[in-house]
């Protein structure tokens, strides 16, 4: 099982997954994709020997979005490719428009591959705000995608929001492979939790490649769960309290938290440190975990993540960070940050994605890449 490479420094598995794609019926099987990652929708076509559909999406003078398919889909299994990007609004208004588009033009079925679902982090309630996923669940259901197909949710119960199968497949096989093939003494390691909440992810790696396990701990600033809104408001003055019901017991205080700095559980002087997560984005929290791994003794750090948003400044700050390397999956396109930072290695994940439109449309089991995802020579 070796990764090839290309001259760009990305990391390419074998054009060929364990089933053999060639006994695939793509005659009814119709690819198209928006303009979020055209790379990795060409990529997922070639794998499986068909031609991408004919979808032109544009956008009119005043920003209306257009979609225009030039193939017949009637009575065909449709295979929507869109990922979120930094242009989230509209990769989501393009997916819905394609998906309705397929869905009035009478296909048998449409499924939605979204590497990369956008929104996600929104998926719990803050403050008087409103869980921004299950509004997207519901507009995704709405305009007739039948399916869908992504990668390493922020949290698994977003599945829970749609009413149609959602098969959430996982990057950690090919990054757990990148860190034994790619990464030199990689015995020598500590696989580190950047917070208390990565935990559980961390955990996984560690038991999975027999490693230790190190924690940072504590905040440097507060969490959004943490800050003032009106749910914590004072009780009345006296000036407006005879305008108010008075109940016989108080209500008790909340007792403020108090975050300690960070501090590294573990131990990783003189070992080589790996920071997990499923999506880097701002790199800010990264960096300053960076910084105290450096200052504790580690002699190399690495982080590990399925999706590289990496919005905004992020490709200059870890350039300039003590981070020695940045692996992340082509969920999400990032060759332009690439260039701006030389750290930022990429791993394909389109062999898995072909495999699991193959096995949704041959209506075979889909447990096969959850417990054993493996790649041939």
């Amino acid at each position: 099982m070796l990764l090839q490479r290309n001259k760009l420094g990305s990391v390419r598995p074998p054009k060929r997954c364990r089933s053999d794609m060639d006994n695939t019926s793509t005659s009814d099987i119709v690819i198209i994709n928006g303009n979020s990652h055209p790379d990795l929708a060409n990529m997922v076509a070639e794998r499986m020997g068909i031609k991408n559909g004919g979808c032109s999406v544009f956008h009119k003078s005043n920003r209306e979005t257009i979609v225009e398919i030039s193939d017949s889909v009637r009575g065909k299994d449709i295979y929507i490719i869109q990922t979120g990007t930094k242009d989230a609004n509209n990769n989501i208004m393009e997916l819905l428009i394609m998906a309705y588009a397929c869905k009035t033009s009478s296909a048998r079925s449409i499924v939605g591959v979204i590497p990369y679902l956008p929104y996600s982090k929104q998926c719990k309630m803050r403050k008087r705000g409103c869980i921004v996923s299950k509004l997207l669940a519901k507009m995704m259901c709405t305009s007739g995608l039948t399916h869908i197909i992504t990668m390493d949710l922020h949290q698994k119960e977003i599945q829970g929001f749609f009413d149609i199968p959602v098969d959430n497949l996982r990057a950690s096989p090919f990054l757990l492979q990148y860190i034994q093939e790619s990464i030199p003494d990689y015995r020598n390691s500590v696989i580190v939790a950047r917070n208390p909440g990565v935990a559980k992810k961390a955990n996984s790696y560690a038991e999975r490649l027999r490693l230790g396990l190190a924690v940072i701990h504590g905040e440097q600033k507060e969490t959004d769960a943490d800050e003032v809104d009106g749910r914590y408001s004072p009780p009345p003055t006296s000036s407006n309290r005879q305008r108010t019901t008075s109940v016989s017991v108080g209500v008790p205080e909340h007792i403020v938290k108090v975050k300690p700095p960070l501090t590294i559980v573990g131990d990783v002087s003189g070992r080589i440190a790996i920071m997990v997560d499923d999506l880097i984005d701002d790199v800010q929290a990264f960096v300053a975990a960076a910084e105290m791994l450096k200052e504790n003794g580690a002699c190399k750090i690495y982080v590990l993540a399925t999706h590289g948003l990496l919005s905004s400044d992020a490709p200059r700050q870890l350039e300039e960070s003590p981070i020695d390397e940045i692996v992340v999956t082509n969920t999400i396109p990032h060759e332009i940050q690439k260039l701006q930072c030389h750290k930022i290695k990429t791993i394909d994940i389109s062999i898995l994605i072909a495999e699991a439109i193959r096995r949704i449309h041959n209506k075979e089991s889909m447990s096969y890449l959850f417990r054993n995802v493996t790649l041939e020579d």
